[in-house]
C-alpha cells in the first residue's frame, strides 16, 4: 500500500490544462467533501470552510480574478478554501457543544478548556486570528491534494489570486467568509505538456533529519 501512496504522489502535478469535457463523479466529488471535513485542525475547531464551483459561467468569471490561468474555467470543479473571518465566543461553545452531543462528555469536564479557548481568542487580533485560521486552510488543501492524487483525479493549488474578487464574485463576505486559498480539480488534458515532466525535488537526505 505505501507504494502505491508513492506512485500516486509522483503522478500528481500542478495541473496546467485540464480536460474540459471530463467531470468528477458524484462519488468522486462526495470522497473529497467528506476528506475536508476530516482534516485535521488546531484544537479540532473547524475555522474553515470549503466553496465549490461548478458553475461554468461563474468559473469563466473567476479566471480574470485568478491572473488569467485557464485551469478555473477548464477544471470540473474549483475548489475555494475559505476562512471564517469571526472567531468568538459564539463559535467556541459550538464548538463544544458538539463536543457534547456526539460524545456525551460532561460540560463540567469540558468547561476549563472551553473558557480557556474563549479567553485565548478574546485576546487574539483579527490579523492574528486570520493568520492562525489560514494556516488550518492550508492543511485541508494538502489533505485533499493527497486524496486527489490517491483517487486519481488531477489538481491545481493556487494562491496566485485576487481574493477580494472572488470573495466578491461568490457572495462570501457576508457569510462571514474570505478565501484564502484555490484548486481547480478535474483531469488533465492531453495536450498538457508539463504532464512528463520530472518531478524537480530536493535527494531525500536533504530534506529529511532524523536523529
Amino acid at each position: 500500500m505505501k507504494l502505491g501512496i508513492i506512485e500516486q504522489l509522483q503522478w500528481r502535478y500542478a495541473t496546467k490544462a485540464f480536460n474540459s469535457e471530463k467531470f468528477l463523479t458524484e462519488e468522486q466529488l462526495s470522497t473529497l467533501l467528506q476528506a475536508f471535513n476530516l482534516t485535521a485542525t488546531s484544537y479540532g475547531l473547524q475555522p474553515i470552510k470549503l466553496v465549490v464551483v461548478k458553475n461554468k459561467e461563474k468559473q469563466k468569471q473567476l479566471v480574470a480574478a485568478s491572473m488569467g490561468q485557464k485551469q478555473v474555467e477548464q477544471a470540473s470543479h474549483v475548489l475555494v478554501f475559505c476562512i471564517q473571518t469571526s472567531i468568538d465566543k459564539e463559535f467556541v461553545t459550538e464548538y463544544f457543544d458538539r463536543v457534547h452531543n456526539i460524545r456525551n462528555t460532561p460540560k463540567t469536564v469540558l468547561k476549563p478548556f472551553k473558557n480557556f479557548l474563549i479567553d485565548d481568542f478574546e485576546n487574539k487580533s483579527q490579523d492574528q486570528i486570520e493568520v492562525w485560521a489560514t494556516h488550518q486552510a492550508y492543511l485541508a488543501m494538502g489533505n485533499l491534494m493527497t486524496v486527489c492524487a490517491m483517487e486519481g483525479i488531477d489538481a491545481c493549488p493556487m494562491e496566485g489570486f485576487e481574493a477580494h474578487k472572488y470573495d466578491e464574485l461568490l457572495g462570501l463576505t457576508p457569510k462571514g467568509l474570505r478565501s484564502v486559498l484555490v484548486m481547480p480539480i478535474g483531469f488533465r488534458a492531453d495536450d498538457d505538456m508539463f504532464a512528463s515532466f520530472k518531478k524537480v525535488r530536493k535527494d531525500l537526505e536533504d530534506s529529511v533529519v532524523i536523529w
